[in-house]
């Protein structure tokens, strides 16, 4: 059975995507002010991938496609949450290393943003830091392992959705 065939077209999917994208930052910034959870700098492009995975989401949704339209969703989906992938991917083989191989604790995601080019706050954030290597679970789980595999399975219905209906039938 396909999943998709829950929807009955493909703007209740592609809302159901932004709505997914929307609750995963809202839980992020749970995690940050209320658990007191302190994201690290490859968590805060993660979340930047989720939001706009969530507008390609968005978009679909608004606009209601039809089948060209929906492989172009499709391909920005894969852009954005291939994007977001690759980072928690990154993230967990950071996560992986022992704690004296990466650098010490520097500079803030702000005042990199404030102070520094934004390439080079994104390589920074890519090498990592002592405060990607912390780990907490959700589920037994770290982390950016939930946000790979939603990552994956949100580009994976976003391709499957290219030939689902358009409209309620």
């Amino acid at each position: 059975m396909n999943p998709l065939a829950l929807f009955p077209s493909r703007r209740s999917a592609y809302l159901t995507g932004f709505l997914i994208c929307a609750g995963l930052i809202a839980y992020a910034l749970y995690l940050q002010y209320v658990q007191m959870l302190e994201p690290c700098p490859m968590c805060w492009f993660q979340r930047v991938a989720v939001v706009a995975l969530g507008l390609v989401f968005l978009v679909g949704a608004v606009m209601n496609p039809g089948k060209p339209g929906a492989r172009l969703i499709a391909w920005l989906a894969l852009l954005t949450g291939g994007g977001g992938a690759v980072l928690a991917a990154r993230h967990l083989y950071i996560q992986s290393m022992p704690a004296d191989a990466l650098p010490s604790c520097g500079m803030g995601i702000t005042y990199m943003l404030d102070s520094l080019p934004f390439m080079d706050v994104f390589s920074r954030a890519l090498k990592g830091s002592v405060e990607c290597n912390k780990i907490d679970l959700i589920l037994g789980l770290p982390i950016p392992a939930w946000t790979l595999l939603f990552f994956v399975l949100a580009v994976i219905a976003a391709f499957l959705l290219i030939n689902h209906r358009a409209h309620k039938a």
